[in-house]
């Protein structure tokens, strides 16, 4: 074991604990518990937004995706980046005006039936679980590398401190340690950064063209095609990606945190300066680690990479950085397990107890009790599945709960706010026809049926050929929804001026 690893480890969470005992004192009501009151200001909740954003799929799966398989991995730093656009110019603004706590309080603002929002809750809790998933997944092995902790075992410290923060911090909390965690993982990732460009001698042209005969892919290395080969896998991939942002539970609810539309927007914007910035460096991760590290040491630590950013400060600045971007890789994991926790329990304990249960009578103290026994279940189902998934990597696990977002939650919102016929039956049919979809194809995809033995969960012939099913699962969607209101008979157009009003102004007089 690292001792210096071990310090650093112990630092980071001595000075979370803290914040959540410091927030705990200011957590009492469900509007404290879920977002923090609305307290946030534009910077803060900017920068805690990129904490959720720069998850271990980020800095983990991207760096070994790169390092790996060259520019096809970069795809995903190019889709998680351009989302934000879409986020910021469609959907930021007018959530924030409608909502109040969860996605389903936003589509409720207009559809006020119980079979629409534990749709809604349904659909979220699938996200956070795969989301979730990558997370312990990317936490378990970078635990086991610098610690030498058994992978379950680090799996379960991970779940009972991110449960810790929830049941007792709330979003105050939560945001803190996204915020702190951005900081450091800015921090290390610029540090690596300049380690690697000096090691190319500041020539960024010349690092591509050393690149191009460095890794046993030789000039394809920088051209797309090593993995997906099938020009509509990627198109699929990408699809999800860029349009699964606008759908993630734990982005949206951050749209809650602050105090009106202007301020979200403004959190969006300064949001995407980082993470831009981030995205950028994650080239000289992946060029580092296939130069310094070599494909062979990195596939043998973890076979889908994900530990090629840990390894690359090793061989850059010794065992102390390595057991710096460790830690920053844990306080990483941690603050954006934190928020999934958070936004599957919200689903839980405010649409289906609160709302649909109680219907919306539930006291404060019941709302947060609730919400406090959702988080440990939610905890520990993520936590069982994470268990059986420690060879897939992380970067690949989250770009499925991007498809399921993209496929399920974004139609529901686009036409809640710009199509005036939309109605209950449309908005229900949407989200289970994109989410059921999505969930089918991946269960027979390559991801779970794989040829190759230690690939996937089952060896045989995959019935579905793409990697991610977005291309056909967000068509779905949206023609679900438009087919679900065509032949539904009732019409829900007399809230459609209200909502329009609302999402346009953030007014509540029009309720």
């Amino acid at each position: 074991m690292s001792v210096p690893a071990f310090i650093l480890f112990l630092l980071i969470l001595l000075v979370t604990l803290y914040i959540t005992y410091w927030a705990a004192k200011r957590t009492k009501t469900a509007n404290e518990f879920y977002t923090a009151g609305g307290g946030l200001t534009g910077w803060q909740n900017g920068l805690a937004i990129a904490g959720d954003y720069l998850s271990a799929a980020s800095f983990l799966g991207i760096a070994g995706a790169i390092a790996l398989n060259g520019f096809d991995g970069f795809y995903y730093s190019i889709g998680y980046l351009t989302a934000y656009l879409f986020v910021l110019f469609i959907v930021a603004e007018p959530l924030r005006n409608l909502g109040k706590y969860t996605l389903a309080d936003m589509i409720n603002s207009r559809f006020s039936e119980r079979k629409v929002r534990a749709t809604a809750a349904l659909s979220s809790i699938t996200i956070v679980i795969f989301y979730m998933i990558a997370q312990l997944v990317g936490a378990g092995a970078l635990i086991k590398l610098l610690l030498g902790i058994e992978y379950w075992i680090a799996v379960l410290i991970v779940g009972v401190m991110m449960t810790i923060y929830v049941l007792f911090g709330g979003m105050t909390a939560t945001s803190w340690v996204q915020i702190i965690k951005a900081v450091l993982l800015m921090a290390g990732t610029v540090i690596i950064s300049f380690l690697v460009l000096l090691k190319f001698n500041f020539n960024i042209v010349g690092m591509f063209n050393e690149m191009s005969q460095a890794t046993p892919h030789g000039e394809n290395y920088l051209h797309s095609g090593i993995v997906f080969k099938n020009p509509l896998d990627l198109l699929s991939m990408m699809l999800a990606l860029v349009l699964g942002t606008a759908g993630l539970p734990h982005i949206l609810m951050r749209f809650f945190t602050v105090k009106d539309a202007q301020t979200a927007r403004a959190s969006v914007v300064n949001a995407t300066w980082v993470v831009g910035i981030f995205y950028v460096m994650t080239i000289f991760l992946g060029f580092g680690a296939a130069k310094f590290v070599g494909s062979e040491t990195i596939i043998a630590e973890n076979p889908a990479g994900n530990m090629a950013a840990p390894l690359l400060a090793k061989a850059l600045g010794g065992d102390f950085l390595m057991s710096f971007v460790s830690a920053v890789a844990f306080a990483t994991i941690l603050a954006v397990v934190a928020g999934l926790v958070l936004s599957g329990a919200s689903a839980f304990a405010h649409d289906i107890y609160g709302q649909i249960i109680k219907k919306g009578k539930a006291t404060e103290r019941q709302q947060v009790l609730a919400a406090r026994w959702a988080s440990v279940g939610v905890a520990a189902f993520s936590i069982l599945l994470a268990l059986g998934a420690q060879s897939l990597n992380v970067a690949f696990l989250v770009s499925l709960a991007f498809c399921v977002a993209a496929s399920a939650n974004l139609p529901v919102i686009v036409y809640t706010i710009y199509w005036k016929k939309f109605n209950t039956a449309g908005a229900v049919t949407a989200m289970l026809a994109g989410l059921i979809t999505a969930i089918v194809l991946v269960s027979i995809s390559p991801n779970v049926i794989h040829p190759e033995a230690g690939k996937a969960f089952f060896v045989g012939d995959p019935i579905f050929p793409l990697t991610n099913p977005a291309l056909i699962s967000v068509p779905a969607g949206f023609i679900g929804g438009l087919i679900g209101t065509l032949v539904s008979a009732k019409r829900d157009e007399k809230k459609y001026s209200e909502v329009i009003f609302k999402a346009n102004t953030g007014f509540k007089e029009a309720d």
